[in-house]
């Protein structure tokens, strides 16, 4: 399916919702190195290009400070699918809020270089799509609130080399391999057992 297609789509379940006082809410899912940034950019160009008014959240952006999610007495894939985010924090300030229609969300921003979180607030029309990305979106806690999700599949060989390439703040090669294979490889395969997204998705898109 080419992106013009997937857009074609997404604007058809917007159009025909029968909820019109909120946005149509979407989830981008897929397995790290999978693409979801890429493709979320593209979807959203084709539909801005479209004069439909978009709103993209990604889920990295809004991550625990470290003391929240390393060293926590867990096992690191345990803190990586359950701490790393604030599970409650996100689906009562963002998804209960989208689907009450309220506009106005505030959100916490993690800051890398700082390990802080500030809140900022983003402005949601009611007649929009809302695009969601990130891992795990399909989790117990926030698949209810999806009115579509789409799953990137893309071949594991490929994720893995795209993600030990790109991820060079983690130390050289062997300790990217190393954290890969400890923290977020299991936390994937967690997710994957327990959740089954592909099977759930409404679209599985081929990368």
């Amino acid at each position: 399916m080419f992106i013009n297609e997937l857009a074609e789509k997404l604007y058809f379940q917007f159009s025909t919702r029968s909820i019109k006082d909120r946005p149509l809410i979407v989830g981008i899912d897929g397995l790290s190195g999978a693409g979801k940034t890429t493709l979320v950019k593209k979807i959203e160009q084709e539909l801005n290009d479209n004069n439909c008014e978009v709103v993209t959240f990604h889920l990295d952006d809004h991550i625990v400070e470290r003391n929240k999610r390393y060293q926590t007495g867990h096992e690191e894939w345990y803190e990586y699918y359950y701490l790393q985010w604030d599970i409650k924090r996100l689906t009562t300030h963002l998804f209960e809020l989208l689907h009450t229609s309220c506009n106005k969300i505030f959100l916490p921003f993690y800051d890398k270089s700082t390990d802080s979180t500030s809140t900022k607030q983003i402005t949601v029309a009611s007649d929009s799509i809302v695009l969601i990305e990130g891992i795990f979106l399909q989790r117990q806690e926030w698949r209810r609130f999806y009115d579509f999700i789409i799953f990137l599949d893309c071949p594991r060989e490929l994720r893995y080399k795209r993600s030990l390439n790109r991820d060079s703040y983690i130390g050289n090669y062997p300790a990217r391999l190393n954290k890969y294979k400890r923290r977020y490889w299991l936390a994937e395969k967690h997710y994957l057992d327990i959740v089954k997204p592909v099977r759930n998705a409404d679209l599985v898109y081929n990368a």
